[in-house]
């Protein structure tokens, strides 16, 4: 199975990362406009650093890591020499299938969406094809991306909300555990020790909802005694509109990723 991922960033060098430590890194390569970044990048996870986007063509499976900004740009240069044999996968946020065979008419296409937690193989990724792309070689591209996370298949109508919730709700989470290690530090712990309690405590948390299947409603009306000190901090959250917070902020992140794909 020959890889090759366009880009290695944050988002394609994560989940780059977790492919090279799951498939045979001699079939896999990488480039970046930033040759010192693509080097280092392939010198640290065995892979192989080729000088430029055409020379990736001619693995199986081409990630493409760039922004809907640049995608223009590198099709350019690689749209006349992309194998018919080839399924090029983008990530780029908000950029629909139709969008991208506009610019590469003869390429077959998937749709990404992963988030920044494949850097520890936990990612939550969807994807959604082209029908050129047939069933082995979109098994094949969800097993790749497999190495990086749980891998789940979508409409693509879905995809703007997936990049809203997933694909940004990583840095909603962050400072929500940064809001809580900052309360502890008020309430008297040590700074290293109250992210150590955030951090476990969402992770739990998080453990418990996937695990269990219980609605996290029930899972938080187990928490709340009659009268204790959970219920409290729930009615302040409520007072302080906690959760329409969250509501606007992953809408107004799906709002972003509709327009960027226009």
């Amino acid at each position: 199975m020959t890889i090759s991922c366009i880009g290695t960033g944050a988002m394609g060098g994560a989940i780059m990362r977790a492919v090279c430590k799951k498939f045979d890194v001699s079939q896999i390569k990488v480039t970046d406009k930033n040759s010192e970044m693509g080097k280092k990048f392939a010198s640290e996870n065995g892979c192989s650093f080729v000088a430029s986007n055409k020379e990736v063509l001619s693995s199986k499976y081409i990630f493409l890591a760039v922004k809907p900004q640049f995608l223009g740009d590198v099709f350019d240069e690689i749209k006349n020499d992309i194998s018919s044999d080839s399924v090029i996968i983008s990530m780029a946020a908000g950029v629909k299938l139709e969008k991208l065979q506009n610019f590469a008419p003869k390429a077959r296409f998937v749709r990404m969406m992963p988030n920044v937690c494949a850097q520890i193989g936990e990612a939550m990724t969807a994807v959604t094809k082209s029908e050129s792309v047939s069933s082995e070689e979109f098994e094949a591209v969800k097993e790749i991306l497999s190495a990086a996370g749980k891998v789940e298949v979508v409409p693509e109508k879905l995809m703007d909300c997936v990049t809203a919730v997933s694909g940004s709700g990583p840095a909603f989470v962050f400072m929500f555990i940064e809001a809580l290690a900052d309360a502890a530090v008020r309430c008297g712990m040590p700074r290293s020790q109250a992210y150590t309690y955030a951090a476990q405590t969402v992770y739990g948390s998080a453990g418990m909802v996937l695990q269990s299947g219980t609605h996290p409603a029930v899972l938080k009306d187990m928490v709340c005694s009659p009268a204790g000190t959970t219920i409290e901090g729930v009615a302040a959250l409520e007072k302080n509109n906690f959760r329409n917070a969250v509501i606007e902020a992953v809408t107004a992140a799906c709002d972003r990723s509709i327009a960027l794909g226009k």
